[in-house]
């Protein structure tokens, strides 16, 4: 890490916990779900939306301007929340700073839109190309926010997120940008995705024919479970990073660490997480692994995803396991979003001194003070970033 530390000035996200930092966090003080059940296919299924408000926002920027009212949700979700986060730091429009954005399956209900135009009549919209490429995300929020630094969109599966915040500090210790918004958008709850994850045989059910369901569907970190239990959520989530600690300053970030297994399965990471494993021992480099409070797991709801993470924690963390989280048991799994919204909830617990538990699951440990937060994702592949947050 550069002597200098970057740290976060702000994040904002919409997603089914809300639109307004308020709104998440009273959602995290609530032990329901956000999960609905919905018809994308031929029957209905466990998703996490925005919520009807939230959704009324984003109808609102995608008609404020003839040139948004083609766009797909991932880039209004994103748009929504880096107007947010920018206003909360301080930035302006105008001002020099660079964008990383991305998304794990981009403009998906857009393309699966124009792929059933061309597939009826065989034609394609002009629109068809530009608005569903992975890097009009970037490009419009820059074009909104009439930045002057890089835009970049990337995609790596389900870490994309962290991904974004590990470029965006790179090119800030570089000295090629002082500041960097970072972070990923996912709009997943199209019948196309939702098939594709059925058939992993990974995603959670419900009693058909009648109305009986689990309290909590998906049981992420139950390490007792017998059926996989992923559920998809939406929604975007960004971070303002710049270097030094300022007056507005929320987090340190004190540690990233980043890991490629070599690929056994199209899908799965080992039995005992090799990639976490490194990934969470480059993180703590630095950091002595005694000193982590609290670990913010991937978790996913699968049973591999979360038995093999937990035992890779095991590995670095040994007798001394700090008290372990996540939050797709509430809002699911937002793909590549899915790592900024773990990291806005850890700089919340952060904030608040609050550790946000699980109500399905026994917390052995419950800090009562709360300095240091270890953040995991990992997407498809095997590649899994860790980052450590320090409360300033």
């Amino acid at each position: 890490m550069p002597n200098r530390p970057i740290t976060i000035t702000a994040i904002s996200s919409i997603s089914s916990l809300g639109k307004s930092t308020e709104d998440v966090w009273n959602s995290y003080q609530q032990e329901n779900h956000f999960f609905e059940k919905r018809s994308l296919g031929d029957h209905k299924d466990w998703v996490a939306p925005l919520s009807q408000t939230a959704k009324r926002t984003i109808d609102s920027i995608r008609s404020s301007d003839t040139k948004y009212k083609n766009l797909d949700d991932t880039v209004l979700y994103a748009l929504y929340a880096s107007r947010q986060a920018i206003q909360k730091a301080g930035w302006r429009q105008g001002d020099d700073f660079g964008i990383n954005i991305g998304s794990s399956r981009g403009a998906t209900a857009l393309f699966e839109k124009h792929h059933e135009d061309f597939r009826v009549t065989g034609k394609v919209s002009p629109l068809g190309s530009p608005t569903t490429t992975l890097g009009n995300i970037s490009s419009w929020i820059a074009h909104d926010l009439k930045t002057k630094g890089p835009e970049i969109s990337h995609s790596i599966t389900c870490s994309t997120a962290l991904h974004a915040l590990l470029n965006g500090m790179a090119w800030i210790n570089s000295g090629m940008a002082d500041k960097f918004l970072v972070g990923g958008s996912e709009a997943p709850l199209t019948p196309f995705t939702l098939a594709q994850m059925k058939a992993l045989k990974i995603y959670a059910g419900f009693q058909s024919g009648t109305e009986h369901t689990l309290d909590y569907p998906c049981r992420a970190l139950d390490l007792e479970k017998k059926k996989n239990s992923l559920v998809l959520g939406e929604g975007a989530s960004v971070a303002c990073l710049e270097k030094g600690v300022r007056h507005n300053s929320l987090a340190i970030i004190e540690g990233i660490g980043y890991a490629t297994e070599p690929l056994e399965h199209y899908v799965s990471i080992s039995s005992d997480a090799h990639c976490f494993q490194q990934s969470m021992e480059m993180a703590l480099k630095n950091v002595p692994s005694d000193v982590i409070d609290i670990i913010v797991m991937h978790a996913p709801g699968t049973i591999k995803g979360d038995i093999s993470e937990f035992k890779a924690i095991k590995e670095i963390f040994g007798k001394n396991l700090p008290a372990l989280t996540t939050n797709k048991w509430k809002i699911g799994h937002a793909f590549g979003a899915s790592g900024m919204l773990s990291l806005e909830m850890a700089i919340m617990m952060l904030l608040h001194q609050e550790f946000i538990a699980i109500p399905f699951v026994t917390h052995k440990r419950k800090p009562k003070k709360i300095t240091k937060i270890l953040i995991n994702a990992v997407g498809f592949g095997g590649n899994a970033v860790s980052i450590v947050l320090g409360k300033v």
